[in-house]
This record gives structure tokens, sequence and C-alpha cells, in this order.
């Protein structure tokens, strides 16, 4: 087992590891809107909020030398989820052709009030 860190995505805001790497996968911390630069939630509407949950797993995939394409299953969590149509455009833009397995659950309240959190889990390749 190996703990990651990535300067390219936010900080871990409790006692727990941005993501690890246990044989041929990675199981990354759900991550939410943090701004890696300021350290805070910056987009204030869902749209943003989603572009920059995405733009954190990027980061921490490019950390550890992943892309997208190496994701099997997301878990996307919703504040509301009326903001479920809002997500699909901005996942498949996100995805392209590539397209993991995925959850998605309503959940009453979120780290620091963020509007949407996105968990995943990717494969090194052989």
């Amino acid at each position: 087992m190996e703990i990651i860190n990535s300067p390219h995505a936010p900080a871990a805001i409790g006692p727990y590891s941005q993501a690890i790497r246990s044989g041929h996968l990675l199981f990354a911390s759900g991550q939410i809107p943090i701004d890696p630069a300021t350290g805070k939630i910056d987009a204030t509407d869902f749209t943003g909020q989603t572009l920059q949950v995405l733009a954190n797993i990027k980061g921490l995939l490019a950390g550890t030398g992943l892309t997208l394409d190496n994701v099997v299953k997301c878990s996307v969590f919703l504040k509301d989820m009326a903001d479920f149509p809002t997500l699909n455009p901005l996942y498949a833009a996100a995805f392209g052709d590539h397209k993991p397995a995925r959850s998605t659950f309503q959940v009453a309240r979120l780290p620091l009030d963020a509007l949407v959190e996105i968990e995943v889990v990717a494969e090194y390749p052989a």
C-alpha cells in the first residue's frame, strides 16, 4: 500500500490521504470543489463546482501518472439530485468516449457545504 499526495489537487482537509495505491488500483478520496491555489471553494454554482471537482480529479491522477482514461469507477455525491441533468454533460465532456462504471447519490450534506463530490477508482496499466 502506498499513500499518494499530489500537489496538483487540494490537500486533504481531515485525517485521510488524497489517494491510496494498492497493487494496480488507485483509490482516490472524494474530491470537492476546493481550488488548490486558494484552498477555498470559489465557485458558487453547480457547473463551476463540478468543473473544479473534475479538474481536481485530473490533477490528482496526473500526479500519479494516470488520466481519466484509467478510471474504472466513479461515485458521485450530489447535494440535490435536481442537478443530475446538469452533471451529465459536464461529466461526459470530461470523460469523452471513456465510460467508467458510476453510481450517483443525493446526500444530506457534503464537506464545506459543497454541491458535488466525486471519488474515483483508477487502474494502473499492467
